[in-house]
């Protein structure tokens, strides 16, 4: 690239000389189509430190990894600064890159110039590449003053606590156990099942709900490995990955009285499932008529149903006509709908929704065929595999549908008493926004999924949530069942709306995470935790005071030239290194390893150095 200015590290005064390899990445394109990834390279031949700067159009592929290898024993190189995509792709690869080369795996720099520069500035050729040279500027500075480091090995109790004993959390118990890992399985209704027990048949496979739960309950009952605890919580927890304390309430015993009992477990793995939104009382005239229903009420007026005759009857009345509402509780919108009593919008869509309409509309038509339906939707949402023959069905079994626009949603009214139909009014926008009004004798109203019940493990563990309320997962691609808090994993509708065949590949895919943290009798954790140099501490205390993790930091009495004095102590379980402990510290004495702050200044320099005419 012609006549740019880039930004070169001149000399800078280091503890030692490295020799640093600086690899960067076309990608295939996706970075040298707006970077010039040859000229980054030659510019970086030129920062003090670096003995290698080279291209390679796959810079995670074999080919590209072996260069890297090769490098390190053919021209002794000491440290790895990798430019390509973001580090939560290909971190770990490029680690084992320099492993299989007996260097350090914390020697290694990743920085990110296709996320951070050739995707967000690819109208600026120029631009991003003057940023791509100063982000590798940055990580030669701070890798040329990093250290070696180690992992942190603690112990591993080879026990699972499951939080539910739904779907979700039997095949979690049933998968652990089938590998030889005990799991405690806690429940706080009388019984295993959760919301299989409300529902009559599963799409699409139409297997018997009851049946499912009788199939999979019979299985965790029968395996030893598994201790079951019902009308049990859990009420205490503490602890990190692979030694947390847990105290559960419940009744245990022959006694039947109500006791707490504690044990120690080293994965604990969320299953609390989902509620139902529940419609305020007026909302679409629900709980002011009778035949206003929701689809879990409906549900279960199918399962109890005489099928005889060719309409369906509800209370001692024939049901000629059903209108069925959709997004109820879900894709709410502000101006429109109430807030929840927690002040929340649902805005999200819950996804089950539509699909579940549909199978219930079908079964109405096939077995009441003289029961007219409506369908009242934003728009069908059957996602699933297999779902959309349910909307072709429907259609051509009869089902009539008509589109509302979310901000102006139907309206349910009844002048007449208990026993009059119900009265819909809606905007229909497949036939050009022409004012309807429906009349039908009852009403279903699509309610979407909220968050279960969980506050008190997120409030001791400090577990995040979404906008939506459910436990929020790292990455939904790449670490979809693990959350923030190592050693916590989520399983089916806690972390988000599913269908049972979702939740059970998700329950499925939590307990073989759980199993492979299993896999050692120690519990491996990157060593970017803060470090305590006692020499420094002074006691202060004042680190405790910005610390958000409990246990992370304790003060601690030790003998120092006869006398007893306090210091800051770091539980490397439970410090996550977010470093608020060493801004406050007034003597410097704590550092988080692989982030120190001389590492950081290294890196400033990298970025800020007065600038020289690139050599092109």
């Amino acid at each position: 690239m012609d006549n740019i200015d880039e930004n070169v590290v001149r000399d800078a005064a280091m503890p030692t000389t490295p020799r640093v390899g600086v690899y960067i990445c076309r990608c295939g394109g996706n970075i040298s189509d707006v970077v010039d990834t040859e000229h980054v390279a030659e510019i970086c031949r030129l920062i003090p430190g670096v003995a290698v700067s080279k291209v390679h159009t796959f810079m995670c592929s074999d080919p590209g990894q072996q260069t890297i290898s090769d490098d390190i024993k053919q021209e002794k190189l000491d440290r790895v600064v990798v430019a390509s995509c973001s580090p939560f792709l290909h971190e770990l690869t490029f680690r084992g890159a320099v492993v299989r080369s007996k260097m350090n795996p914390y020697l290694y720099e990743q920085v990110n110039i296709r996320e951070q520069c050739s995707w967000a500035h690819k109208h600026d050729p120029r631009g991003a590449t003057a940023k791509a040279i100063q982000l590798i500027s940055a990580a030669v500075g701070k890798v040329s003053r990093a250290t070696p480091l180690a992992k942190i090995r603690l112990p591993n109790h080879r026990r699972a606590l499951v939080v539910g004993g739904g779907p979700a959390g039997m095949k979690v118990a049933a998968d652990l156990a089938a590998c030889g890992i005990s799991v405690v399985l806690v429940e706080q209704s009388d019984r295993l099942g959760g919301k299989l027990h409300t529902l009559n048949r599963l799409f699409p496979t139409g297997q018997a709900a009851i049946q499912l739960a009788a199939k999979m309950e019979s299985q965790v009952l029968a395996d030893p490995k598994i201790e079951i605890l019902l009308n049990s919580k859990v009420t205490k927890v503490s602890g990190f990955i692979g030694n947390f304390e847990v105290g559960i309430h419940g009744n245990f015993g022959p006694s039947g009285k109500t006791t707490e009992i504690h044990t120690t477990v080293g994965v604990i793995v969320m299953a609390t499932g989902f509620k139902p939104y529940v419609p305020r009382e007026g909302e679409f005239n629900y709980k002011k008529h009778p035949t206003v229903l929701t689809t879990v009420d409906f549900n279960s007026l199918l399962a109890t149903q005489n099928t005889e005759g060719r309409t369906l009857r509800y209370e001692g009345r024939s049901i000629g006509s059903i209108a069925f509402i959709h997004c109820v509780g879900s894709r709410q919108v502000d101006g429109v709908h109430t807030p929840g009593p927690d002040g929340r919008l649902n805005t999200y869509c819950s996804r089950v929704c539509c699909t579940t309409v549909l199978n219930q509309a079908m079964q109405v038509r096939q077995r009441f065929p003289e029961t007219r339906v409506y369908d009242l939707h934003q728009d069908i949402r059957t996602y699933g595999r297999g779902h959309e023959e349910y909307y072709t069905d429907a259609s051509r079994a009869g089902v009539v549908f008509f589109r509302y626009h979310g901000d102006e949603p139907p309206t349910v009214t009844n002048a007449n008493g208990p026993t009059s139909p119900l009265r819909i009014n809606v905007k229909d926008y497949l036939s050009w926004g022409e004012e309807l009004e429906l009349e039908v004798d009852m009403v279903v109203l699509a309610v979407g999924m909220t968050a279960g019940p969980c506050e008190t493990l997120v409030d001791q563990l400090k577990l995040p949530r979404g906008e939506d309320g459910f436990l929020q997962e790292i990455h939904p691609k790449l670490r979809p069942v693990e959350i923030s808090v190592n050693g916590v994993l989520l399983a089916g509708t806690s972390q988000a709306p599913m269908n049972i065949q979702e939740t059970l590949a998700a329950a499925g895919a939590a307990a073989v995470k759980a199993r492979a943290m299993f896999t050692t009798e120690e519990v491996e954790l990157n060593p970017y935790v803060a470090q305590v140099d006692t020499h420094l501490c002074e006691g202060s205390g004042v680190c405790l005071t910005q610390c958000e993790y409990d246990g992370a930091l304790a003060m601690v009495e030790t003998q120092e030239n006869e006398h007893s004095v306090r210091k800051a102590q770091v539980n490397p379980g439970l410090c996550v290194g977010c470093g608020a402990c060493v801004a406050v510290c007034p003597t410097q004495a704590i550092n988080v390893s692989g982030w120190r702050i001389d590492q950081y200044d290294a890196m400033v320099d990298g970025l800020v150095r007065d600038v020289e005419p690139a050599m092109v």
